[in-house]
């Protein structure tokens, strides 16, 4: 049976040789037996195969080996996507690159769970056949017996083709053409390679002395774990105000913050993240922008979690009641919103786990408990946990608080500082809940070495903060692109933040407007994944004096952010980058080449602050319509460049002299284009093109 695959590929019964060479038992060093045909440097491939790579559903991404043989004759390869039901799937390999062997194709898993994969390298006699007969015959050498031999190989072609239970009679015509002494051999050769013959050669050949590689694993995990637009909240803070009568703040609810929804939806966000809401401790409570000293008042960071209101099962009584957090997860899921909820495993002075599990902490020689340090920085309100002392303890009591918000409807993890904790642990949590729960996404938030952040990605983080916000070169942007949608996006998965609640850079306090375009709309088209803190809109970019942070940190205070004002005919809408937003995520939901990450590809400009890449799809195989977008932005946001932008028409499916209709979703203009673009960006008009290509 043919059945042909959403990649274009086709998939492809097996067929095996008559006998099987032997092997040598136990091979020295216990290396793994070679196949008949050679198969190596299968890719992805992650740590040698003993991690799995990872797609989600209908993600295309290519499969690459080296296949070859000995001698002359034709060799060929099979890409096989076996599905968690037991289903094969074959897709055909081509071959890139004869003098390096590299072979290549393009594969998709249609199902959520795990696969595997691997490469069958085969002797292709019929294509070597071709090859021989097409130069004897046309020289006049050896006719009779290349058609004799033809007619043999077109035997077991036949065999094959019925033995899979398709018609054959095409090929029984070749056989008799071929053994037509009263025909010219060049005839009988024209016969045997017919276009239906070589069709069904593409699609379902003669395979023998097929070879495969070892099999290796395939997470392939829901659409949400590669794409989606975040929205971070302080609950507290949505619907906080002052007590006219006390002057101290009162803070927001669940039920007040879950009026914000519709906004935040409207906006054509998918999560909503919320920053910890559990009870807070008041040991060592910081004060506004992380002072020592809290007045009465301040509300403490969330961060320091615990307190005698419960730990990290508990809800602060200011937010409300599991009941009141129940009805937010629903108002969110009406507005077409998941929530996502920050895990901090780390607890305040006051948190029942300091009398309860004693064993989750350090005890210093003079007996006090270890309290956070990052010298020359100390965090007295926070305690981190340790997993060494009693490790089964711990990975059992977090695994309990998670399954509290698993109960509530929670299925995203934002997991603040994963790398402070044992890799071990995560692997094994993340793997633990996603028996009765595969659907769930956890975020990596750790900022430190590549080496942990990407051993995080392969423990099973499905998506991890990035250095995004520091990179803001031309050169460096490119370079962590091609990084980041290289061969790590087989296991790591970006999520570009220009701004969060610790960080603003400098490009953001001093870039003005231009600057909060160019970092949104850079962070969502160049990668799936991206997030917005709140009060983004509103361009909120004064620093705390000798901190890449904000003054006045929300971790530390309410912030009635007024929204009100800037709302549609509100006498601030004009501050407001509201409708930017909307209008970014509008275009990520147009065009499906925006979410994926391998398509990544990044073309010329004649201007060093220029940059230039695209994204494109082919959304319907019947068809070959193909979704491509062209993203153009200058990169200074002080001035406006003028500059001429070279495209990779290749890379955009088209030939090099075609032209097309280049429609900028930002300002909704058309422009007809082609190789070559003079392009005019900057804060006097927009420092952004996104554009639409409409082929002509």
């Amino acid at each position: 049976m043919i059945d042909e695959g959403e990649a274009g590929a086709v998939h492809l019964a097996p067929e095996h040789p008559a006998s099987t060479p032997p092997t040598v038992a136990g091979m020295p060093g216990g290396a793994l037996p070679m196949g008949r045909i050679p198969v190596g440097d299968v890719r992805p491939l992650v740590d040698g195969g003993t991690r799995p790579a990872k797609s989600v559903v209908g993600e295309e991404f290519d499969v690459r080996a080296k296949v070859f043989r000995e001698g002359h004759d034709a060799v060929n390869a099979t890409a096989v996507l076996t599905g968690p039901d037991g289903s094969a799937h074959y897709f055909a390999m081509q071959c890139d690159n004869p003098g390096t062997s590299d072979w290549s194709t393009t594969v998709v898993a249609d199902t959520q769970g795990w696969w595997t994969y691997r490469v069958e390298g085969w002797s292709d006699p019929y294509a070597t056949w071709v090859h021989d007969a097409g130069i004897k015959i046309a020289a006049g050498v050896d006719e009779e017996l290349m058609c004799a031999e033809g007619a043999l190989v077109l035997d077991r072609f036949a065999s094959s083709v019925r033995g899979q239970g398709v018609d054959a009679s095409e090929i029984d015509k070749g056989v008799a053409a071929l053994r037509d002494t009263s025909r010219p051999a060049a005839h009988r050769f024209g016969a045997a390679t017919s276009p239906e013959i070589q069709g069904l050669a593409a699609l379902m050949p003669l395979r023998e002395f097929v070879s495969p590689s070892p099999e290796y694993s395939l997470l392939v995990e829901r659409e949400r774990a590669l794409y989606g637009a975040w929205y971070e909240i302080f609950p507290r803070s949505e619907g906080c105000h002052v007590d006219e009568k006390t002057g101290l703040w009162v803070s927001g609810t669940f039920r007040s913050a879950a009026l914000r929804l519709p906004a935040i939806a409207d906006m054509g966000f998918d999560v909503i993240y919320l920053t910890p809401i559990h009870p807070i401790g008041t040991t060592a409570r910081k004060g506004r922008n992380n002072s020592l000293a809290a007045a009465p008042g301040d509300p403490g960071s969330p961060y320091a979690i615990g307190s005698p209101d419960g730990g990290h099962d508990a809800i602060h009584p200011d937010l409300g009641t599991f009941e009141d957090f129940d009805f937010f997860v629903a108002e969110a899921a009406r507005n077409g919103l998941e929530v996502a909820l920050d895990i901090a495993l780390q607890a305040s002075p006051d948190h029942p786990w300091v009398q309860t599990h004693p064993s989750l902490f350090t005890t210093r020689a003079d007996g006090t408990i270890a309290y956070a340090e990052n010298p020359p920085k100390k965090y007295q309100d926070i305690y981190p946990l340790n997993f060494d002392n009693d490790p089964a303890e711990a990975y059992a009591e977090v695994r309990r608080v998670i399954q509290v918000w698993l109960d509530h409807g929670v299925r995203i993890f934002r997991v603040d500082n994963p790398h402070t904790k044992p890799v071990a642990f995560w692997q094994w949590l993340i793997a633990d809940v996603a028996l009765e729960h595969p659907d769930t996404i956890w975020l990596s938030e750790a900022f430190t070495k590549p080496a942990m952040m990407h051993q995080l990605a392969k423990a099973g983080f499905q998506q991890s903060y990035t250095y995004y916000a520091w990179r803001n070169e031309k050169w460096e942007l490119e370079e962590y692109g091609r990084e980041l949608a290289g061969d790590g996006a087989a296991y790591m998965r970006p999520s570009f933040w220009p701004t969060t609640h610790d960080i603003l850079t400098p490009y953001m306090q001093y870039g003005g407007p231009t600057a909060w375009k160019l970092r949104a709309a850079l962070a969502a088209t160049m990668v799936p994944t991206y997030g917005i803190y709140a009060g983004y809109e509103l361009m909120e970019h004064v620093a705390r004096p000798g901190a890449e942070e904000q003054i006045d940190n929300e971790k530390y205070e309410f912030k009635d952010r007024q929204w009100y004002l800037y709302e549609p005919g509100g006498p601030l809408e004009s501050r407001s980058l509201a409708w930017y937003l909307k209008r970014l995520n509008d275009i990520r939901g147009w065009h499906p080449a925006l979410r994926w990450l391998r398509n990544l590809r990044f073309h010329a400009a004649d201007d060093e602050f220029v940059m230039v890449f695209s994204k494109s799809r082919i959304v319907d195989r019947a068809t070959g319509e193909r979704d491509t977008v062209i993203v153009i932005a200058n990169l200074d946001p002080h001035a406006t460049r003028e500059t001429w932008v070279h495209l990779d028409m290749e890379a955009l499916g088209m030939a090099t002299w075609s032209s097309f209709d280049a429609h900028d979703h930002i300002t909704n203009q058309t422009w007809q284009w082609r190789q070559d673009n003079f392009v005019r960006l900057g804060p006097d008009s927009e420092p952004v093109h996104v554009i639409s290509v409409r082929s002509h």
